[in-house]
């Protein structure tokens, strides 16, 4: 907007200049030409008084010398013969006898300008004819300079229009550049971010309503966090009573089991209440970067749920997790995140069912496989989206959502479909250079095309064998 108001008034302003500096110029010229020839009829004039006298050659001379033009040699005087006499010239006449236009001052050309023909009357019968010649520097005398104050004067014209013309589209722009400004910083998560009401009527208005609309928004997000911190409130009731009976459950490690169960449980549900309530909370990717070692949670999870495996007779295997693999995400939440995949396998799978857990180390990525040989999922896609289930008791749909965001939290994703054991294969992606690096950007241009694809496509490059 800024540089189109500097074109247009630079375009207006120039025309502008043009329509009046020319004609203007013009003008000067005539006005130059007429004032050189009117001088040199001053010049003519001032020698009729001395032929209206005499006619002797002397006495002529004295009086053209004694005029600016006779003493420049720009004047000379022609007194036609009496009597048979030979003709009076004093001067040198540059255009010829006959160049006069009946008895009326005429100007004609000559060779360096030209020559203004007065006639005069000396007696009866006898015309004398003054010349005063009118070089072409006396003819343009001072044009140049006029046309080099206009044109001064029209670039400054121009100049001072386009500074003009910027400072208003700086005020015009400035505002514009806030509100987008603003828009970013509200998108990454400021939410205190909010625009100067300044600028012109319109952007007023439309800074206006932005900053109602962040007041709006950061209301929203303050009843949602206390409506969440609400609800994980109330879990702690029944948790209560699951912590009393667990605790007189006595020994054993089914007992210990419950037990630290049920503390864990209620570890989770403080930390969703303190986070629900947090007042600042951080944008994607503006956190504190965490990082944890995947082998060691694979296998700290699977320690506790093997125990429950061994219990429906179901046959575990667990690959890839005797070295350090090392990914961008917090132990907690890939925890989380194993917690609800494996959940799926011993809520949607008939007891007895087998499952296995790989994960695969690459250059660029971690991937972590978790295959069951159970029934299979009719429609994966529809298993992604946050809040679907698949309407079954205890289905919230949430927990695959939960381990999607995980993935494209490090530039990932998450694929869903047939494993080696016959059953689901939740494929998960774990870029390790983020979601701005390499990785992350193949991730993002790839899980378009992977992203819901059913059980019988074909399956993505794994990276080399498992760890270790």
């Amino acid at each position: 907007m800024r540089w189109a108001l500097v074109k247009v008034s630079l375009a207006v302003t120039a025309m502008v200049v043009i329509a009046f500096a020319v004609p203007l110029g013009l003008v000067v010229r005539e006005l130059a030409r007429d004032r050189a020839f009117v001088d040199a009829e001053r010049q003519a004039a001032a020698l009729s008084p001395a032929l209206a006298i005499t006619a002797e050659h002397e006495q002529l001379q004295r009086a053209v010398a004694s005029t600016q033009a006779g003493a420049d040699g720009r004047l000379a005087v022609r007194v036609p013969a009496a009597d048979g006499a030979a003709p009076t010239e004093i001067g040198t006449m540059r255009a010829s006898a006959d160049a006069l236009d009946g008895n009326r001052a005429t100007i004609v050309g000559v060779d360096g300008g030209y020559a203004l023909l007065r006639p005069t009357a000396v007696d009866a019968g006898r015309i004398a004819v003054v010349e005063v010649f009118v070089p072409h520097g006396e003819v343009g005398r001072g044009v140049a300079t006029a046309w080099l104050l206009l044109g001064g004067v029209g670039l400054a014209l121009v100049v001072g229009s386009v500074a003009i013309a910027d400072r208003l589209g700086t005020r015009l722009v400035r505002p514009a550049e806030h509100l987008a400004a603003a828009a970013r910083d509200l998108g990454e998560g400021r939410l205190g971010t909010r625009v100067p009401e300044q600028g012109p009527a319109e952007l007023r208005d439309a800074a206006l309503a932005f900053n109602s609309m962040a007041d709006q928004v950061v209301r929203l997000l303050a009843n949602e966090r206390e409506l969440a911190a609400d609800l994980s409130h109330r879990l702690r009731t029944p948790l209560t009573v699951l912590r009393l009976n667990a605790a007189s459950l006595g020994g054993g490690d089914a007992a210990e089991q419950t037990r630290h169960a049920v503390a864990q449980l209620e570890g989770e549900v403080d930390r969703i209440i303190r986070t629900a309530r947090e007042q600042k909370p951080q944008a994607p990717g503006n956190g504190v970067s965490a990082a944890c070692d995947a082998a060691e949670v694979v296998r700290e999870r699977m320690a506790f749920w093997s125990a429950l495996a061994e219990d429906e007779d179901r046959r575990v295997r667990v690959a890839g997790v005797e070295r350090p693999v090392r990914v961008p995400v917090a132990r907690a939440d890939l925890a989380a995140a194993l917690d609800a995949m494996l959940g799926n396998v011993f809520r949607h799978t008939p007891q007895g069912t087998a499952f296995s857990v790989d994960v695969h180390h690459g250059d660029d990525a971690v991937i972590v496989l978790v295959s069951d040989a159970g029934p299979g999922i009719a429609d994966p896609a529809a298993a992604l989206r946050r809040g679907h289930g698949d309407g079954g008791p205890g289905s919230t749909g949430l927990g695959l959502d939960i381990v999607r965001r995980l993935a494209e939290s490090t530039g990932g994703d998450v694929r869903i479909g047939h494993s080696v054991l016959g059953g689901t294969e939740v494929r998960v992606w774990l870029a390790l250079h983020g979601p701005h690096g390499r990785t992350g950007a193949r991730a993002r241009g790839g899980r378009a095309r992977r992203r819901g694809a059913g059980p019988g496509s074909p399956r993505p490059p794994v990276p080399s064998g498992p760890a270790g």
